[in-house]
């Protein structure tokens, strides 16, 4: 017997022994949430539907505060299976603006620089991808949980970034090897702020096309996070409500951007490859928003949203 894969307004039984090999939920991460966020919310809920205090649950792979899209929870002894689903390749809806960059490779942090543009176009663009496609070694952000001698790099970024130090610190992170599959550009918007599709035909080229029947911004292919249902500090449990715990920076106006969707392995940091995208135009880029589309053969189509969730985990009228 397999474990069971949660889906939307599926119906549990109250008895976690009905589920021998666990249970697996795919969530769709919320904007402004960190995993540990989305953990606690789902823990409560299964402890109070399943009524066991000790019940186990973790995730098979981090998604940042920023990011939405595919973060795979498990319950029970799907626990057992989380290295396994971490190891599955991933899909990334990538929005990457050139011009600019940040510590965080990200909206955690503010724009810190602003770079040239004359290397930066869809047709530039369309030029470079290629080239990123293939096994490689990748420096990962410092703004992130690998490790130096024990500590969290991103304990020392912090520390570098409070005292006004530059973040980064040639050497101290050694590249990893990972695969990019593919990747293939969605949508571009040129300095101007005019949606340019990867055919490049312009709205005003073609009034019939797609892009010509859209707002500039945020337009057709731009995800926009969703800002509801953001966790309160202390129960994570959902509000309404901006969360003042992340640090979400402005956009600066009249930057070009792209949306890039990415095939890529386990281990693969998007905010890098932002980076490394601008450094390859002779410019600087930063992620304005990432969305997690699928883990091995779990697709965000699937994913349960949080109000998902409570629907699907009613807590019993008597307490623990």
């Amino acid at each position: 017997m397999s474990y069971l894969v949660l889906k939307p307004g599926m119906a549990l039984s109250h008895s976690i022994e009905d589920y021998p090999e666990g249970i697996v939920v795919p969530v769709d991460k919320p904007y402004r949430w960190t995993s540990a966020d989305v953990i606690r919310k789902v823990k409560w809920m299964a402890v109070k539907h399943f009524g066991k205090k000790n019940l186990k649950v973790g995730h098979a792979g981090t998604l940042d505060p920023l990011a939405t899209g595919v973060l795979l929870v498990c319950i029970g002894k799907a626990t057992k299976l989380a290295e396994e689903f971490q190891k599955a390749p991933k899909q990334y809806l990538a929005g990457v603006t050139f011009g600019a960059t940040t510590a965080s490779y990200d909206l955690e942090k503010d724009v810190d620089a602003r770079c040239p543009l004359d290397g930066v176009s869809r047709e530039s663009l369309l030029a470079v991808l290629p080239s990123f496609i293939g096994e490689q070694d990748q420096v990962a952000p410092l703004f992130s949980a690998k490790s130096v001698d024990g500590v969290r790099v991103y304990e020392l970024a912090r520390k570098r970034y409070k005292a006004g130090l530059p973040v980064e610190e040639p050497g101290l992170l050694q590249a990893s090897r990972i695969t990019i599959y593919d990747l293939k550009l969605e949508a571009y918007r040129d300095a101007v702020g005019e949606a340019i599709p990867p055919s490049g035909v312009r709205p005003s080229d073609s009034p019939h096309h797609p892009f010509g029947v859209v707002p500039p911004l945020p337009c057709r292919g731009w995800h926009v996070p969703q800002r509801e249902h953001l966790p309160d500090s202390a129960s994570g449990i959902s509000t309404n409500g901006a969360s003042n715990r992340i640090h979400v920076a402005e956009v600066p106006a009249g930057l070009p951007q792209a949306e890039i969707l990415v095939d890529c392995s386990k281990g693969t940091y998007i905010r890098a490859l932002a980076r490394d995208l601008g450094e390859a135009l002779g410019s600087g880029a930063f992620l304005h928003s990432l969305r997690r589309t699928r883990n091995g053969g779990f697709a965000v189509e699937d994913a349960l949203s949080i109000p998902d969730l409570e629907d699907v985990f009613p807590r019993k009228t008597d307490s623990l």
